[in-house]
């Protein structure tokens, strides 16, 4: 069985998909929190609306946390268990080293090409973060283009909804604005 909910938070309505082995997916804010659960409703057809089991209240805590600003919420993102049934091999190596980028710090895409021992695989993983069904428990927001540019970003809003969750993530850890500047320059 397939469950889903959706849940307020300081930026909006979220979404968590759950089943029996873990978070199936968590959907960051859309428009709205009618569109928000529409967009849940289309990504896992199969789902009912629940009230959120232990699993899914956890993650759902956590997830309102990191979005309020509470850096310590990443750890408890990194204990969710998650249902990667269907994730393709290679995106499970990608959301592997993302879900562990530290709150406040960024890679690359071409760095974690170059963690999975795959240099030239920059392309792939931005498209492996694109597909990302765990946003934001896999940190997605965290992994940008080269020269310190966001690179995309598949949430609603695009890369300005990145460029808030990394500035939401500096203030967290207490970095000071000149320190995320090169994010927000053209």
């Amino acid at each position: 069985m397939l469950f889903l909910t959706c849940f307020d938070t300081t930026l909006g309505c979220c979404g968590i998909a759950w089943s029996e082995l873990g978070i199936k997916g968590s959907q960051l804010p859309e428009e709205n929190a009618g569109l928000t659960r529409e967009r849940m409703r289309a990504r896992f057809p199969a789902a009912r609306e629940a009230e959120p089991n232990a699993l899914a209240w956890h993650a759902i805590d956590a997830i309102k946390r990191l979005l309020a600003g509470d850096a310590a919420a990443h750890a408890n993102l990194l204990n969710i268990l998650l249902d990667e049934s269907g994730v393709a091999e290679f995106n499970l190596r990608v959301h592997a080293i993302t879900r562990h980028i530290p709150v406040g710090q960024t890679l690359t895409y071409g760095e974690i090409a170059r963690l999975l021992g795959e240099p030239g695989a920059a392309r792939a993983v931005g498209r492996a973060e694109a597909a990302n069904p765990f946003a934001p428990i896999v940190p997605c927001h965290r992994v940008l283009g080269a020269a310190s540019k966001s690179g995309g970003f598949s949430a609603f809003g695009g890369a300005l909804t990145k460029l808030k969750l990394l500035a939401i993530e500096a203030m967290a850890v207490g970095q000071l604005a000149a320190e995320q500047r090169s994010l927000f320059e053209p």
